[in-house]
């Protein structure tokens, strides 16, 4: 998986969908998608200079805090799909990065997304403020276009609900990225797994966002709480008292 650099800042790949990366109907899983995301970020960031082998040499690192992706229609087992992604700069406290999946005969868009991301400071776990980091990232390669006009929302669970304990799920070897904490994509497993996979079948996923507020580590037991609004879904991960992460998931009718 390696792609270029088109127009200076806009990172493009193509990409055949993968038996693994699909579910019981052959559409790409939600948590495929962030896989291929959370790769086409480094990847581009790297090939634009502010990568994280750039950032680790200042002890820092580039965390994921928001995301939002909308299934506009979903990519198959076996079909071609042209990945891009650009970053848009710095927006308060987050610098923002928008994805686009397209039909790469037709340029039809199959996924759009947002992100917004943190810069942390390694040895501290502190967030380091984009004013201090300006320098790190040319402003050159933003580019002014949006996959989605609006960042990644905060999302909560609802107040005044009784969400359901689905279960709670201890953090292992698989779940454990570089940075020595749970990888984001996994989250978003773990919250798939809270939805009946027969109401998938007949509702596919059109819409998620996620937030991600507290890391975990190996070892670590989240319990998975869920409360369902017709056919949208509240997903919260909690661990010694801290809320890990919150998902809102929107089913097609």
């Amino acid at each position: 998986m390696e792609g270029k650099i088109l127009d200076r800042n806009k990172y493009v790949l193509r990409q055949t969908v993968r038996c693994y990366d699909v579910d019981a109907q052959m559409l790409m899983r939600p948590s495929a998608f962030m896989d291929y995301a959370q790769e086409m970020a480094y990847q581009a960031a790297e090939a634009m200079g502010f990568g994280y082998a750039d950032m680790i040499k200042d002890g820092k690192a580039w965390v994921l805090s928001r995301l939002n992706f909308i299934f506009e229609d979903t990519p198959k087992w076996g079909e071609e799909i042209d990945l891009s992604t650009w970053h848009k700069g710095p927006s308060g406290p987050f610098y923002v990065r928008d994805f686009a999946f397209t039909n790469p005969d037709t340029g039809k868009m199959r996924i759009r997304g947002t992100s917004s991301w943190v810069i942390m400071d390694i040895a501290n776990r502190r967030m380091v403020r984009t004013s201090e980091v300006m320098e790190m990232v040319n402003p050159e390669t933003q580019r002014n276009e949006d996959a989605i006009v609006e960042n990644a929302q905060r999302v909560s669970m609802p107040r005044g609900v009784e969400p359901v304990k689905a279960g709670t799920h201890v953090v292992g070897y698989s779940d454990i990225d570089l940075q020595q904490h749970t990888n984001n994509a996994r989250y978003v497993l773990w919250a798939m797994n809270c939805i009946d996979s027969d109401l998938v079948k007949v509702h596919p996923f059109k819409e998620i966002t996620v937030n991600f507020n507290h890391e975990t580590r190996s070892g670590d037991a989240v319990d998975l709480l869920v409360h369902q609004d017709g056919l949208t879904f509240y997903i919260e991960g909690a661990c010694g008292g801290n809320q890990v992460f919150c998902v809102k998931v929107n089913l097609y009718e």
